[in-house]
């Protein structure tokens, strides 16, 4: 199907998309595939081989134990957090786990097949499942690709799904997929990027699905950070990083007594940004429940932005609810045409292009949907998108132990600033620069094209291995 915005916006548990969602959700695919083909009662044995990125980083993103966990059917968009540590510790306890929900088979972490230094052709973030009887047959098998963004694609079918993609675009009343065909239907059409993106939207859902879809999408990220505000202590994971969100949120209400409840002081818009972006991270870290935007290990920067599209955009002082409900559904639509862009014509997985598909694509998106519910003209939506990204290009991906901690959490407070200094800048222009955003995202992908592997969510080079883990 053509990405939408439920795609690049979807609910998960942590601490990475491409390494956490991806591989929970293929494992669920091959559980219920061993179910529907009717051989899983007579399973004896599984083999799981993880290959390249998947294998490197997989112990401090949680890949195994998401793997376990989508074995056993759980979706990694319905599971809550407590069902995981209840499921994890039965099947540490017991060294078994329920393969499909049903059948007992004595495997754990230890048993998965690491293998990091061999890469697939399609993708570094590889995985086989294989399941045999008692006589040794192999009863079913198959590899998938985890692409980032929690998207999978199966091996042997990344054509098809090409084209699937390809047929599933032309049902669309506005299909587009650059930047240029993008703002020539806003031109066409008289609307705004957005309106473009709600009306392809339309052709799967209704009005009120969309609007009530994105209004939860926002409530689940809103969770995410009164969660990780409640929490104290250091993050998992054996780097003994310390949460900042908790405290920080104290000196703010501290610093802002007396004043009315709802009210934020504009001179502290920017700690309140970046303690949004500390709070989300914090909690994907902790393996807790997020919104992939478009990945976990960006998570954090459109919460922050339309934190700050809520509370500081001029005029937001004295909105009603339904006025704020509209910037979230704009916001949020404008986002996810940006993200569509960089979806089709280069990627948003840190394993395959490094952490400027990541953060630097969120970025973009935020400061795009910034733009918008400020009153900016298409051109400087497109503007914005292309100036975010721009000062992310060759962003690497290098995250310390493999964990989606240092520089990841920090990095997203410093994106989420990034977009709307890039969103105010384009909207003090009138749209017309230099360089497109469609450059840009071509740009960005052949730069991730020659980046060296180490700098790919290999945990093989940059502060990964310059700063001792203690």
């Amino acid at each position: 199907m053509a990405v939408g915005v439920f795609d690049l916006f979807s609910i998960g548990i942590g601490p990475s998309s491409s390494h956490t969602v991806g591989p929970m959700r293929a494992a669920a695919v091959f559980a219920g595939e061993l179910k529907a083909s009717g051989v899983l009662e007579r399973v004896a044995s599984l083999r799981v081989d993880l290959y390249g990125s998947l294998a490197a980083t997989g112990h401090g993103h949680g890949t195994m134990t998401a793997i376990l966990l989508g074995l056993e059917g759980f979706h990694p968009e319905l599971i809550l957090p407590e069902e995981v540590e209840e499921r994890l510790a039965t099947i540490a306890e017991t060294g078994k786990l329920q393969l499909a929900g049903s059948v007992p088979l004595p495997y754990g972490v230890k048993d998965m097949i690491l293998r990091p230094l061999t890469i697939l052709p399609r993708h570094t973030n590889g995985m086989t499942f294989t399941v045999s009887g008692a006589d040794g047959e192999v009863l079913h098998a198959a590899t998938f690709f985890s692409v980032g963004g929690g998207f999978i694609v199966r091996e042997g079918e990344e054509d098809a799904a090409l084209k699937e993609l390809d047929e599933s675009k032309k049902e669309l009343p506005l299909p587009f997929r650059t930047a240029a065909e993008l703002l020539g239907r806003c031109q066409s059409k008289g609307l705004s990027i957005g309106e473009i993106m709600f009306v392809n939207e339309r052709a799967s859902r209704t009005e009120a699905e969309i609007r009530e879809g994105l209004l939860h999408i926002y409530s689940v990220m809103e969770s995410c950070v009164e969660v990780s505000l409640k929490r104290e202590g250091l993050l998992p994971g054996g780097l003994k990083v310390r949460r900042r969100a908790p405290d920080w949120h104290e000196r703010l209400m501290k610093e802002t007594r007396g004043q009315a409840p709802d009210f934020r002081d504009p001179k502290y818009w920017q700690e309140w940004v970046n303690l949004i972006a500390l709070a989300v991270n914090e909690e994907n870290a902790s393996g807790g429940r997020v919104v992939t935007a478009p990945t976990n290990g960006a998570a954090g920067i459109i919460p922050a932005v339309l934190y700050y599209a809520l509370h500081f955009a001029p005029g937001m002082d004295k909105a009603t609810q339904q006025d704020r409900d509209d910037v979230v559904v704009k916001f949020l639509l404008t986002a996810a045409a940006i993200g569509v862009l960089y979806k089709e014509q280069a990627s948003i997985s840190g394993a395959e292009v490094g952490c400027q598909g990541e953060v630097g694509s969120a970025s973009s998106m935020a400061a795009a949907g910034l733009a918008e519910v400020m009153g900016g003209t298409p051109q400087q939506v497109e503007n914005a998108a292309e100036i975010a990204m721009e000062h992310n290009l060759g962003l690497t991906c290098d995250p310390i132990g493999g964990l989606v901690q240092i520089p990841c959490i920090e990095r997203n407070a410093i994106a989420a600033a990034k977009a709307i200094n890039a969103a105010k800048m384009a909207l003090w222009g009138d749209g017309s620069h230099r360089v497109s955003l469609d450059e840009v995202i071509v740009t960005m992908r052949e730069t991730g094209r020659d980046m060296s592997s180490k700098y790919k969510e290999t945990a093989m080079g940059g502060l990964a291995v310059n700063v001792v883990e203690c």
